[in-house]
């Protein structure tokens, strides 16, 4: 059990947001002898049964508007990942000088454990959760969280003997950090994403970027050597699977370090090029912590990845199919697509987001042999791309799809939009195309 703070005990705490985060800050605020009021500006009606919890537990809650006027006084607020620092609530708050940090700076203060932390817009989860399987391979006590599913302030709380702290951060996460330090920071790659939170472009880079901020010469800094980087203290490793000049490269299947072969990806359960660069960032982060790499690389072998990142689903007939239903915006199909080696029959669609398109239609001509678009956007895609077929629904891609491929090639399922026109995520999508691709399987 977590012994009262000093810097905390007889404080009172605004925790912002009544999620998981939110819900794990109070927790552990309440441990350290925190007087927490939670403050929810959402419906109070569809907030109810969640506040009545909270209150049950000792809590204060405030919900609907009401939250936005509560008096306090407050001493600190902790916002979670879903609030955004400019929007009324938490901007309340600000403005009448109560500072602010994010869930995962305060769970930070509170532990000793080092971390190991994971940013970028795509493959970070699939990273997150290498990273933790390889530690945990080689006798190291960790546990994957932050933005992964469990909440940093949660696995705080629960107080475990820890080795190190897997961390998968967020630019919503990392935009309040203060003190937040990994003693390695891997950074996966950067494209245009959530600038429906982020005011621009530019802004969302610096808030990811904060990760190296508080890293010293002592720490590591894993990044992507196609991308470029403000000046950093900590020692760089970077890898590539499309050049030559970074420590760790990809080249005709095998994955190589300072031009040496580690692994080939065929031995893996993960396929693409992208894929290949979450391994590689994945053993130079636990190589950077100690790990000995041939070790390390052989307990890739024994990874299972999470479900609908290129997921390898089934071989029917020599044709491999793959759901990748977590590719939610144009740089995930993109990388995607260009990660695999095989002839693509691609299925994509989904939601209308308003986005364009158009830039990766010569990558669809080079890798594709045949597309099938469904959802909201699926005549649209089909009219944008030259020789797409719009098909009723996603059932109907898939047995067009594996009508059309060839044995050799890869049916891959990277939709480029999210789910919410006709699934309630893109787990339900994902579960739903696996469900498809097994109806083709040859019974028994």
């Amino acid at each position: 059990m977590l012994p009262a703070s000093q810097k905390y005990a007889g404080r009172h705490l605004a925790i912002l947001g009544m999620g998981t985060s939110g819900m794990a800050a109070a927790r552990l605020a309440q441990r350290l002898g925190a007087t927490v009021t939670l403050l929810d500006d959402g419906d109070p009606a569809k907030l109810s049964a969640a506040a009545g919890k909270a209150q049950a537990e000792g809590f204060n809650v405030i919900t609907g508007n009401a939250a936005r006027g509560a008096e306090g006084p407050f001493d600190l607020a902790i916002l979670s990942p879903g609030i955004d620092p400019s929007w009324p609530l938490a901007r309340s708050l600000s403005d009448r000088g109560v500072p602010g940090v994010s869930e995962i700076e305060f769970a930070f203060q509170q532990t000793t454990v080092p971390v190991i932390a994971i940013t970028g817009t795509n493959g970070k989860t699939t990273t997150t959760g290498l990273i933790a399987h390889l530690l945990t391979a080689a006798g190291k006590r960790t546990v994957p969280c932050g933005n992964y599913g469990t909440a940093l302030a949660e696995v705080v709380l629960a107080g475990e003997p820890l080795d190190v702290l897997t961390v998968e951060v967020s630019s919503f996460q990392l935009e309040l950090i203060e003190t937040f330090h990994p003693i390695v920071a891997v950074w996966m790659n950067f494209a245009p994403d959530h600038l429906d939170r982020h005011p621009s472009l530019e802004a969302y880079l610096l808030a990811k970027q904060r990760i190296f901020e508080t890293q010293t010469t002592s720490d590591t800094a894993v990044i992507n050597g196609s991308e470029t980087y403000p000046p950093l203290a900590a020692r760089r490793v970077t890898f590539s699977a499309w050049l030559a000049d970074t420590a760790w490269t990809f080249e005709e299947g095998v994955i190589k370090l300072d031009g040496q072969a580690v692994l080939t990806l065929s031995d893996t359960r993960l396929r693409g090029r992208h894929n290949a660069e979450n391994i590689m960032a994945a053993l130079a982060a636990v190589t950077a912590f100690g790990l000995p790499l041939e070790s390390a690389a052989a307990a890739v072998r024994d990874f299972i990845p999470p479900r609908h990142r290129c997921e390898i689903v089934a071989t029917i007939n020599g044709r491999e199919f793959l759901n990748d239903s977590k590719a939610t915006n144009i740089h995930a199909m993109e990388s995607a697509l260009r990660g695999q080696e095989k002839p693509v029959v691609l299925i994509a669609g989904g939601k209308e987001k308003g986005l364009d398109y158009t830039p990766i239609t010569p990558l669809i001509r080079e890798k594709t042999t045949h597309v099938f678009t469904i959802g909201e956007i699926g005549p649209a895609l089909a009219e944008l791309w030259p020789g797409a077929v719009a098909c009723a629904d996603l059932g109907d891609a898939v047995r067009r799809a594996y009508a059309a491929a060839e044995p050799g090639q890869s049916v891959l399922f990277a939709p480029g939009t999210s789910s919410f026109d006709m699934f309630t995520g893109y787990g339900h999508r994902g579960d739903v195309f696996c469900q498809f691709v097994h109806q083709l399987l040859p019974t028994s």
